[in-house]
């Protein structure tokens, strides 16, 4: 029989915030690593996902794979707020999992690890499905190993997403304004939103803000800030992924997208309590109806209201990002969500078979439509799925046309900007200007300084 271990489950409840249910303590996990490191179970951490239904349909699979395969798998769900900190916590103990999949760790740490050669060359899992995958997708999980000299696939896709914009279009309706009216050039485009800020304080949603951005320490702000300076032309690193940070033209730009993301706050336009916002901030934020718009890098807004049509369909819709100030079509940061095998795994062909099983069409389909559409198939074929071809279905509709024009994050180019990532160098700027009033000139100062620092300690 598989065991299942749960540690602190969250998930998203009702549409309105997290609901929490502890049911293992972390001494019951840490004696469940030592257990399943002492076993011959194959070994899986994974992030929990956002519904029931996503860990739901990854059981489904592995139940099936453990009656082809005659293996037992010990799964071990982790919460997102915990995962990381768990995952640093074996690399030090030498307590790893054979497989570990984690939806911020294609940002964070996925990169250093297959530098530093700690990560299992999964080509073998890749090559078969290669045609499969698209050229993005493949390009996204294509990491550099300083050991030997080159790269190689370090990972295996899962699901992929880029940046969304959700907002009310019943609201928008009731003070006066109208989607087919929303500016598609840049400044107009923001303009509209705080445009319907005053709106909203001379109609009976007085006390609803226009814009929901965080400005806080989550990861959602340093997200939304690389798509910001993916629309100012903002090259950080260039085509070798070395650092372009002594280009005036790159400083001028970074200090203007700064200026421009906490323009909101300083406005007004942004929830004060921003500022503290955890990574459910803004989406619980509009929500509750206390935002009218937002940005997210998933689909979690819509997926949790799935179930309620009215809500999905008629009251919330999701709509294109604008073109860039510049005037040219925006570009999206495309993230890969991937699994890993640890090189020192003694069951790495096991592990092989099961993301090989894992990967096959059907159960990607099955893993991705259990995410609630939150996240988007890796393989175009899976779009051919009525799922995803819902005509109605504003926010997939919307979210499939994004992925036509994408690039990979900086971490692919250098992993060294996975540590910008952690570190959250963005969101600490960006939190100095909104609350501690720094201009956004000794922002820029500050974040050139961080990275410029994070590049020379990199090893």
């Amino acid at each position: 029989m598989r065991r299942r271990q749960f540690n602190r489950l969250f998930w998203f409840s009702a549409g309105l915030g997290l609901a929490s249910c502890q049911i293992a303590t972390s001494s019951s996990k840490q004696s469940s690593v030592e257990q399943v490191n002492q076993s011959n179970d194959l070994s899986i951490w994974w992030q929990q996902g956002f519904y029931p239904e996503e860990t739901d349909a990854l059981e489904t699979i592995i139940t099936e794979w453990e009656q082809k395969s005659g293996i037992k798998v010990e799964l071990t769900i982790i919460p997102q707020k915990d995962i990381l900190r768990e995952m640093e916590s074996a690399l030090i103990s030498g307590n790893l999992p054979d497989i570990f999949y984690s939806g911020i760790a294609d940002l964070t740490i996925i990169p250093r690890l297959a530098w530093n050669n700690k990560l299992a060359d999964v080509s073998e899992v890749i090559e078969p499905l290669k045609d499969l995958y698209s050229k993005s997708v493949v390009s996204g999980v294509n990491y550099r190993n300083n050991l030997v000299g080159k790269r190689s696939y370090y990972a295996v896709p899962i699901m992929q997403s880029a940046i969304h914009i959700h907002y009310w279009q019943d609201i928008l309706t009731e003070i006066g304004l109208e989607q087919k009216v929303i500016p598609k050039d840049w400044q107009g485009f923001w303009q509209f939103w705080e445009q319907a800020q005053e709106n909203l304080d001379k109609s009976s949603q007085a006390d609803m803000y226009g814009i929901g951005m965080p400005m806080s320490l989550s990861l959602d702000t340093y997200n939304n800030f690389e798509q910001f300076l993916e629309a100012y032309d903002v090259k950080i690193l260039d085509e070798n992924g070395q650092l372009n940070l002594d280009d005036s033209l790159v400083i001028e730009n970074l200090t203007a997208a700064l200026e421009q993301y906490t323009s909101f706050y300083k406005n007004g336009k942004v929830p004060p309590e921003s500022v503290d916002w955890d990574n459910t901030g803004n989406n619980v934020t509009l929500l509750s109806r206390t935002s009218l718009m937002t940005v997210n890098h998933t689909l979690s807004v819509p997926g949790s209201q799935r179930q309620d049509k009215d809500i999905y369909y008629q009251q919330l819709s999701t709509v294109k990002w604008p073109n860039k100030p510049s005037g040219k079509p925006m570009r999206f940061v495309v993230e890969i969500k991937q699994a890993v095998i640890f090189k020192q795994s003694n069951k790495q062909q096991v592990a092989k078979q099961f993301l090989s099983y894992l990967t096959k069409p059907q159960n990607l389909q099955k893993y991705t439509q259990g995410a609630q559409g939150r996240y988007l198939p890796v393989m175009p074929k899976l779009f051919d799925n009525p799922f995803w071809k819902d005509p109605a279905d504003q926010h997939i509709k919307v979210a499939l046309q994004q992925l036509q024009r994408t690039r990979p994050a900086y971490q692919v180019f250098n992993p060294a900007y996975g540590e910008v990532a952690s570190q959250n160098v963005w969101g600490t700027v960006i939190r100095k200007i909104a609350a501690d009033s720094w201009s956004s000139k000794q922002a820029t100062n500050l974040a050139i300084e961080k990275i410029k620092k994070i590049f020379a300690d990199w090893k």
